[in-house]
Parts: structure tokens; C-alpha cells; sequence
């Protein structure tokens, strides 16, 4: 309570209380006050455990934030909980996610790219989609190929589970998960998943995977929307709340032709999720 207090006095009407019964609550950030080009909302939940048992669980919110953007960040906030066990952190999330922000914002970085690149834009743009897209799995192919030449004998394939496919009005989606100790593995596991040509036909590919490192205490991760905006973000977020790791996690989604707007996400998600249960 002292905390939340104290959050809201520092950040006044930035700070938004949306269930104080569940303990939800957002705070929006930018780079600065006066016109700030870089914004973030950081959305958490403070579980019963927090903060000597449980980390919040949190969501990062910014149309720009995706890819590698978001890994660094998300790796940020979870080095900063694990040097802080049992102790307070949400002023210094949010003051880390400050700084992210103003290095941008000082940095060459264009300004905030905030186009969307998934088909479902619009509720009128989604007809001509399928005449528009262009499949990109033969460059992500070329790039696994490239990076991983060098030692790939050394690295055994592991096993790979197909989870059941979900449809809805002529999408369906389909999750594949395999165990995974490190990147060469992630890489390999992919490459072996676009041999299948279903799979590389498919309108999406989004991925995910989570690596403990031991001997640093620390997590490798990363994720891939594929063209479909935030979903790796999101499907790496349900992997952290659901504390999985060494498992990489892909979702293909073959688009029908038939806008579902928010409910992909869920779908996305449900199949991720049903495949790591199983």
C-alpha cells in the first residue's frame, strides 16, 4: 500500500488505478514531459505473494514496441526483479523503462514506426490481403541457414510436438513446441518445422522461447511476430506468467479470409497454451 501511494504521488495523473481490488494498475510513460515521441504503458498486477514471493505480472503496451525492442526490455525488468528479490520495484521498472525511452528518443532512432503489419488493420482492409501478402519464409529460412551452418552437427535435434489445431471462421491456428537448452536448438527446431510445407505455407509463424541460464541466473529470450503485430510479445508474456522455460513455442496461423480482430490473440494463446499443458 506504502508503495502504491507513493507511485501515485510521484506520478500523478500518469498513474491509473483500473481495479484496486485485483491490484491492477497502469502508469503511461514517455521520454519527456514537455512533447514526448516516445510513449510506453507498463500495465501490472501485483499478485498475493508480492513483493517477497511473486514478481508482478505485467504487460508492456506501445505500438512501436515489438521484436527485439520488447526482448531487451522484458530482460531488463526480469534482471531488475532478480537483483531485487522480496523487495519493492516498481518505481525502478518504471524508471529503467524511463531511461529506454530517453535513450531512444537521443539516439539516431527514427521516430516511433506505429504502422501496423498484420492483416487485420482495419475492419475495410482485410479483403485484399491475401493478394498483398508476400510469404517470407524463404528469407527467414536463408537467415536460419546462415546463422546456424557453423556448428549444427554438434547440436541434436529435439523432439517436436504438434498441439491440436483451433478454427474459427476459416483461420486456424496451430501450435508446435519443442524443448530447448540453447539458440543453435531454437534454430534447428525452426528450420526443421519450414521443411514441412504446410508450415511454411502458413500466413503467420509466430514464436517464442525461454532459456534459463544457470550459471548467470538469468533468462535468454526472444521472440517473432511474423507479420502479425505484438503476437510474439504477447505469447512470450504468457510464457513468463506461466514460468516455462528451455521450451521454445511456434503458433501458425492460416489466415481464412474473414477478420477476427482481437479474438486471434486468444487463439493464439489457447494454442499455446494447451500445447505446453500437454
Amino acid at each position: 500500500i506504502d508503495e502504491i501511494e507513493a507511485l501515485s504521488s510521484i506520478y500523478g495523473d500518469d498513474w491509473c488505478v483500473v481495479d484496486e481490488d485485483e491490484k491492477i494498475y497502469c502508469i503511461k510513460i514517455s521520454d519527456c514531459l514537455d512533447q514526448p515521441k516516445w510513449t510506453l504503458c507498463l500495465q501490472v498486477i501485483l499478485p498475493p505473494g508480492y513483493p517477497t514471493a511473486e514478481p508482478p505480472i505485467y504487460q508492456l503496451n506501445a505500438p512501436w514496441l515489438r521484436g527485439q525492442d520488447y526482448t531487451e526490455l522484458a530482460n531488463s525488468l526480469e534482471e531488475i526483479y532478480l537483483q531485487n528479490l522480496g523487495e519493492s520495484i516498481l518505481y525502478l521498472w518504471v524508471e529503467k523503462i524511463r531511461e529506454v525511452l530517453v535513450e531512444k528518443a537521443q539516439s539516431s532512432d527514427p521516430e516511433p514506426d506505429i504502422k501496423k503489419t498484420t492483416e487485420e488493420v482495419d475492419e475495410g482492409d482485410g479483403d485484399d490481403f491475401l493478394l498483398d501478402y508476400q510469404p517470407i519464409q524463404e528469407d527467414q529460412i536463408k537467415m536460419l541457414n546462415y546463422m546456424s551452418s557453423e556448428s549444427q552437427e554438434d547440436e541434436e535435434l529435439p523432439p517436436i510436438h504438434h498441439g491440436n489445431p483451433i478454427t474459427d471462421r476459416r483461420s486456424t491456428f496451430q501450435a508446435h513446441l519443442a524443448p530447448v537448452v540453447t539458440t543453435r536448438q531454437v534454430k534447428r527446431v525452426l528450420e526443421k518445422l519450414y521443411e514441412n510445407k504446410k508450415i511454411a505455407s502458413a500466413t503467420h509463424n509466430i514464436y517464442a522461447y525461454r532459456i534459463y541460464c544457470e550459471d548467470k541466473q538469468t533468462f535468454l529470450q526472444d521472440c517473432e511476430d511474423d507479420g502479425e503485430t505484438a503476437a510474439g510479445g504477447r505469447l512470450l508474456h504468457l510464457m513468463q506468467i506461466l514460468n516455462v522455460h528451455n521450451v521454445l513455442v511456434v503458433v501458425s496461423r492460416w489466415y481464412g479470409g474473414i477478420l477476427l480482430g482481437p479474438d486471434r490473440f486468444k487463439h493464439i494463446n489457447n494454442c499455446a497454451r494447451n500445447v505446453l499443458v500437454e
